[in-house]
C-alpha cells in the first residue's frame, strides 16, 4: 500500500472539545434549523436562497461578504430566507489545483490537514457568531461532515457525489436539509434514486463505528444543468424541465417534494451574469403553476464581492479563484429584484 500516514487528525469529538460552540450558537442553530424544514415542508412560504462564493478561500473577505448579507437579510426577510454558502471543499474534475480550505487553509502555501479543519471550524463559528448565520457546505467528504455538524444547517451533495453510497447514506442521518445535486450527465433517475436513499433508514460503518440513521425527509432535488458527452453544457431549469421532476416527485411519492435551482455551473454555462436572468426565469415558472410554487423553494447562487474570477495568485479582494461569481454591486440588485418577484 504505497500511502505515506503523515499523522493523525483529532476526531469531530476532539476538534469540538477544543473549539466548542456557545450557547447562542446552538440557539441559533436550532432556530435556523427549523425555520429551512419548515420552508422544506411548505409551512413557510419564502424563498430560500443559498448564495455566496463558489469556494472560501480567504477568511477575512469571505466574513466581509456574509455581514453584508446580514444586512441585505434585513431588507428582504419578509420574503428571502438567505443560507450563505461557506464551500470549504472545491471537487476538481481532474483532481488537480485548489481543493477548499479544508486543504489548504492558504491557497498559496501546501497542504495542511489539521490548520484546514481548524480554518473551516472557525470561519463557521465566526459567521454564526458575527453575523447571525449558519451556514451550508458540501459534503465532498462525508467522513467530514462531523467536524461541522454543529454549525451548518444546509448541506449540498454535489454532481460527482451524488451516485456514491457513502454520500447516500451519510445524508439520511445528518439531521438537517441535502440537496441531491443531478450528476454532471444529467441522469435525473440517478438524482431522485439518491434521494429515496437518503429519505431511508440505514445501517452501515461511519468513521470505524456500525451507525443507524432514521432517514432524511429533506433529501430534496437541487438542478444544476449537465454536460453531453461532447463536453457542451445544456441547462434544466427550464418550466417543462420543472414539471419533469415534478412528475419524478409523484410518482415516487417521497417526502417534502422540493427544488432548489442552481443558476450557475451548467445551468448558466459558467457565464456568471446569466444567473440574473436564469433567477427571474425561474420565478417566472413558478408564477404559471400552482403546483411549480409549492415546488420550487429557492435558488442557489454563486456570489462574492467582486465580479468574475482571478488567479491564485493576483490578491484581489473578495474575487473567487475557482468558478468566476456575481459581485456585490449585481447581487444586491438581484436579491430586492427576487423578493419584488417572489410572491408575486
Amino acid at each position: 500500500m504505497k500511502m505515506e500516514f503523515r499523522r493523525k487528525l483529532p476526531t469531530p469529538q476532539e476538534l469540538k472539545e477544543q473549539y466548542p460552540v456557545s450557547a447562542r450558537i446552538r440557539a441559533l442553530k436550532e432556530e435556523r434549523d427549523r425555520v429551512i424544514e419548515n420552508i422544506m415542508k411548505g409551512e413557510d412560504t419564502r424563498m430560500l436562497l443559498v448564495i455566496g462564493p463558489c469556494s472560501a478561500d480567504h477568511e477575512d473577505p469571505v466574513l466581509e461578504y456574509i455581514g453584508r448579507l446580514a444586512r441585505l437579510q434585513e431588507e428582504v426577510l419578509d420574503q428571502i430566507y438567505i443560507v450563505p454558502r461557506i464551500y470549504t471543499n472545491k471537487p476538481r474534475t481532474v483532481g488537480t489545483g485548489y481543493k477548499g480550505m479544508l486543504h489548504q487553509p492558504d491557497p498559496e502555501k501546501k497542504e495542511d490537514m489539521l490548520g484546514g479543519i481548524i480554518a473551516i471550524r472557525n470561519l463557521h463559528m465566526r459567521a454564526a457568531e458575527e453575523c447571525g448565520f449558519t451556514c451550508a457546505d458540501e459534503m465532498l467528504y462525508p467522513e467530514n461532515h462531523r467536524y461541522l455538524s454543529d454549525l451548518l444547517s444546509y448541506v449540498a451533495v454535489g454532481a460527482r457525489s451524488v451516485e456514491n453510497q457513502q454520500h447516500r447514506l451519510v445524508s439520511s442521518g445528518i439531521g438537517i436539509p441535502a440537496g441531491m445535486k443531478n450528476p454532471t450527465a444529467g441522469d435525473l433517475g440517478v438524482m431522485m434514486n439518491s434521494i429515496i436513499a437518503a429519505q431511508s433508514p440505514h445501517t452501515f460503518l461511519y468513521r470505524g463505528w456500525e451507525v443507524s440513521t432514521p432517514g432524511n425527509p429533506y433529501a430534496h432535488v437541487i438542478l444544476r444543468g449537465y454536460m453531453d458527452r461532447y463536453g457542451r453544457s445544456h441547462p434544466n431549469y427550464h418550466y417543462e424541465e420543472l414539471r419533469n421532476v415534478q412528475r419524478l416527485y409523484e410518482e415516487r411519492e417521497l417526502a417534502n417534494p422540493a427544488i432548489i435551482v442552481d443558476t450557475n455551473h451548467c445551468n448558466s454555462g459558467k457565464n456568471y451574469e446569466e444567473q440574473i436572468r436564469i433567477s427571474k426565469d425561474v420565478l417566472h415558472s413558478r408564477r404559471h403553476s400552482d403546483d411549480l410554487r409549492k415546488l420550487v423553494k429557492g435558488l442557489m447562487i454563486e456570489s462574492y464581492l467582486e465580479d468574475g474570477c482571478q488567479g491564485i495568485h493576483e490578491h484581489t479582494f473578495g474575487k473567487s479563484i475557482t468558478d468566476p461569481c456575481l459581485g456585490w454591486e449585481k447581487t444586491r440588485k438581484l436579491v430586492l429584484d427576487l423578493a419584488e418577484d417572489w410572491k408575486r
